[in-house]
């Protein structure tokens, strides 16, 4: 019985799945996305999230932690040097698996994974985002008075003189 055993075990003895979790996970660190069958893919966002967690602080202890999972210098390099910096400011959900229909040969279910801050279709715009916080407090003053503005030295006060168009408009209403 299986009774609280919750990951899926993908038909396989638990060395061949640490060892195919982790090559798919440096696949997926080095090509930044990879295909594979939707079952692999949740697999491997659960295998890969934490390893990708552990990656946003350098440390020597961090480093051979997750060495120890991988088993690829090459891999562990990639991850530090350039994969971290971009999900530093990330709080989670690195990876985006996306479903693309049925493999030709026996129709299995078929997704791509991906690491999100590396698709640049999905987020073109994401070193131009603005982040705004908004709180329930009083907004300060949005503008000066003139009075204040004047006593500032440096600051230029500039007032706008009603046109002569303005004025003659006015002038014709009154009239009327």
């Amino acid at each position: 019985m299986r009774h609280g055993k919750k990951f899926n075990h993908l038909s396989r003895t638990a060395s061949h799945r640490s060892a195919m979790l982790s090559n798919m996970a440096c696949s997926l660190i080095e090509h930044k996305r990879i295909m594979t069958t939707v079952a692999k893919a949740k697999a491997l966002r659960v295998y890969v999230e934490p390893i990708l967690t552990k990656s946003k602080d350098d440390t020597t202890h961090n480093r051979r932690t997750v060495f120890s999972y991988l088993q690829s210098k090459e891999a562990v390099t990639e991850l530090f040097r350039t994969v971290a910096p971009k999900i530093a400011g990330r709080p989670g959900g690195y990876t985006r698996i996306i479903k693309t229909g049925f493999r030709q040969g026996d129709a299995a279910d078929m997704a791509m994974i991906e690491l999100v801050d590396f698709n640049e279709l999905y987020n073109p715009n994401a070193e131009e985002k603005k982040v705004t916080r908004r709180s329930r407090r009083a907004a300060p003053k949005a503008t000066e008075t003139v009075a204040e503005a004047a006593t500032i030295p440096g600051k230029e006060v500039k007032t706008e003189e009603p046109t002569a168009e303005a004025a003659d408009s006015t002038e014709e209403k009154a009239a009327e």
